[in-house]
């Protein structure tokens, strides 16, 4: 368990080829953005820069003037690189037939030779 004025804190952030997880300690009253910043996981970012990137506490997303608790799990959120729809319409096969339900609209009778139908 954390000292009384000592919280225990673990920052992730998950990279195409790898997770990082730091765990640190850090005063009562700290925020998100805070301990993102003493954890040093900018460094572990391609472009090193997380300002704007979308913080969460346990999948749960949070402004980074958020206290956190002891035990929280700071989350920074990477941009998703696809359309996470249209990635699964790619997947599934389909750009064009989609399955229709519900009946069937009448059509017009089509005269063929002449004759009615």
């Amino acid at each position: 368990m954390a000292e009384l004025d000592q919280l225990e804190v673990e920052v992730v952030y998950a990279r195409a080829d790898r997770q990082i997880a730091i765990r640190l300690r850090v005063p009562q009253g700290t925020t998100v953005a805070t301990v993102i910043e003493c954890s040093g996981v900018a460094r572990e970012v391609p472009d090193g820069d997380l300002t704007r990137a979308p913080v969460g506490i346990f999948g749960r997303v949070v402004s980074p003037d958020t206290q956190v608790r002891d035990g929280d799990r700071v989350e920074i959120y990477r941009p998703l690189v696809a359309d996470p729809k249209q990635a699964r319409r790619e997947r599934a096969g389909g750009g064009g037939a989609r399955l229709r339900l519900g009946p069937r609209r009448p059509t017009e009778p089509k005269e063929t030779d002449g004759f009615p139908p």
